[in-house]
């Protein structure tokens, strides 16, 4: 039997990442003219992952921890990098594009009442990592 608290959480993180997949989808198609949704979908699930294991292990350092959230963008950023062509201007292009591309989501979806309007990406891209951002 699967209790009630465990459903929300699965939901959310659904959600954010296909919030977060569609950032990246919008980002690489205005940068690379990449084309595929489920490539986008795979890099923010892999860009979800490594945010959360940088922020996990740097954030527990002392006084190193409060750089977590930008390291995790990095690593984020490098994770595009790695999944599509053109280099890192290019993989900054696609996350600043996809930031964009999911604030404009959130906020429709606020509006419309789906989601809250804290409710970011699930590698915080949806606000981009604390930005929300995937």
């Amino acid at each position: 039997m699967v209790e009630a608290g465990f459903i929300g959480p699965i939901i959310a993180f659904v959600v954010s990442l296909l919030i977060s997949a569609f950032g990246i989808y919008a980002g690489g198609r205005v940068i690379t003219d990449a084309s595929s949704y489920a490539y986008a979908l795979v890099t923010a699930l892999i860009g979800a992952a490594v945010w959360a294991v940088v922020v996990l292990f740097v954030g527990a350092i002392p006084l190193l921890g409060v750089l977590a959230p930008l390291l995790a963008l990095i690593a984020l950023i490098w994770v595009i990098n790695w999944r599509y062509p053109g280099g890192w201007l290019a993989a900054i292009g696609i996350a600043l594009v996809g930031w964009l591309a999911i604030l404009a989501v959130r906020f429709v979806l606020g509006l419309l009442g789906l989601i809250t309007f804290g409710m970011g990406g699930i590698s915080g891209m949806g606000g981009m990592g604390g930005m929300g951002l995937f």
